[in-house]
């Protein structure tokens, strides 16, 4: 059996809180692309490529370089994604939400044909039901906290507080944050590349007084340096300064951070994703799926990468889904705080047909 066709479709999802934003941008609508790879039996296989120009992908510019790649697919055979990847890397460098929508694609058009859940193909489920971290955007502290006291009240037991470098007001949102919440729910701070080394290693232990247990990307992504120093005061993630699977590896081997934030669009797909998650495991640095803004199916497809996973050192972020409309799936929500991969064949959500 092989590839028949590959189309190429906008996605368009406005944000429930149009004042939504962190320290590197604000997107009061999240842009992106459905493919949809279509075998010669009918099966389709979809997949998502996003528009986040803060990590440098531009609308535009992904469409373009699916365009590129889509040809490179017809004739194929869908199963054989390990070869079909390893010909666009060769045709296209970078363009990862491209590669990752295709690569998403192919995993879950072959999970389809074999008439099993995704996560069948990373080796079956390890766990269940997920727990989820949700975001807590940047506004004054009292709103904040007020957002994180809703959260909490959806039985979120996780949450990431975004801070943009101003070490006195960061400070007052973690404090009122954990006043409203109390001692029961899990905090980690995300800086987004705010702050200085000098600044974060002044700013960021009065803040792990107050309950932080993890601080994400503090400083500037190729502050390799500047990211190792703020280390040895707090445990620090890596977001940005993890953008492919050879950073990943350059990070785990030289012990610079302490976790791994792990994204799909950003690695290039599931494949990349799996192999970022062995070298973390290998590496004893903690990882777990970070935070890729899109449809239901997204989600669903990152849901089923967890599932496999042999352990999650924290909570995973693939419920933000939740603040975003005009989602063109369905079948996979958020209950008790948590997600579970669907146990249909592939990604197991649904297109849904608005005709």
């Amino acid at each position: 059996m092989t590839i028949k066709c590959v189309r190429i479709e906008p996605c368009m999802q406005r944000q429930e809180d149009p004042t939504w934003k962190f320290a590197l941008a604000d997107y009061p609508v999240i842009e992106g692309w459905l493919v949809a790879i279509e075998a010669a039996d009918g099966t389709i296989g979809h997949g998502f490529g996003h528009s986040l120009p803060h990590i440098g992908s531009s609308y535009h510019g992904v469409r373009a370089a699916i365009e590129l790649l889509a040809p490179r697919l017809i004739g194929r055979d869908p199963s054989a994604i390990e070869s079909i990847l390893a010909d666009l890397d060769a045709v296209l460098v970078g363009n990862n939400p491209a590669k990752a929508a295709i690569d998403c694609a192919l995993h879950d058009l072959t999970a389809k044909r074999l008439g099993v859940p995704l996560y069948r193909l990373f080796g079956g489920k390890g766990g269940t039901a997920i727990p989820q971290m949700r975001i807590v955007p940047i506004k004054a502290p009292e709103m904040m906290a007020a957002e994180a006291g809703r959260l909490a009240e959806k039985d979120y037991r996780y949450l990431k507080i975004k801070l943009d470098g101003d070490r006195a007001e960061d400070l007052a949102r973690v404090r009122a944050i954990r006043k409203r919440v109390g001692e029961g729910v899990h905090l980690i701070a995300d800086p987004n590349q705010s702050y200085t080394p000098k600044d974060a290693i002044s700013a960021l232990p009065r803040m792990e007084e107050l309950g932080i247990e993890l601080v994400e990307q503090p400083v500037k992504a190729d502050d390799r340096k500047g990211l190792e120093l703020v280390t040895r005061s707090v445990a620090i993630e890596a977001d940005e300064s993890a953008a492919s699977l050879a950073d990943v590896l350059f990070l785990v081997s030289n012990r610079i951070v302490d976790a791994i934030s792990l994204k799909i669009p950003k690695l290039g797909g599931l494949r990349n994703t799996l192999l970022a998650a062995q070298i973390c495991h290998v590496g004893r640095i903690r990882y777990r799926i970070g935070a890729s803004f899109g449809p239901r199916l997204l989600a669903a497809q990152a849901a089923h990468l967890a599932a496999s996973f042999p352990k999650l050192d924290f909570a995973c972020e693939l419920a933000e889904f939740d603040h975003l409309l005009d989602d063109p799936f369905e079948g996979i929500e958020v209950r008790d705080g948590t997600i579970t991969a669907p146990e249909s064949p592939g990604s197991g959500v649904r297109l849904i047909d608005r005709r």
